[in-house]
């Protein structure tokens, strides 16, 4: 979909909020078609980007992985 999204389940750490919310950032800015809201947008687009990084962070802690954490790539 967004090639600028990078994956952020098998990293060796856990994602960063930064990059939690980096990702949300751009998945907004792809589903909304906007880089940078208009003021009238504001409030909507950011509320979008910290529910996206809210439910992101459940969706990470919640997977489960097959493989040790000592045998995964970052990707």
């Amino acid at each position: 979909m967004c090639r600028s999204i990078k994956t952020l389940r098998n990293v060796e750490r856990e994602a960063s909020d930064t990059e939690v919310r980096e990702a949300s950032l751009q998945f907004v800015r792809k589903i909304s078609g906007y880089r940078h809201p208009s003021q009238a947008n504001t409030a909507a687009f950011e509320k979008a980007v910290d529910d996206i990084s809210e439910v992101s962070r459940q969706l990470l802690a919640s997977l489960v992985h097959r493989t040790p954490a000592a045998a995964r790539k970052p990707g």
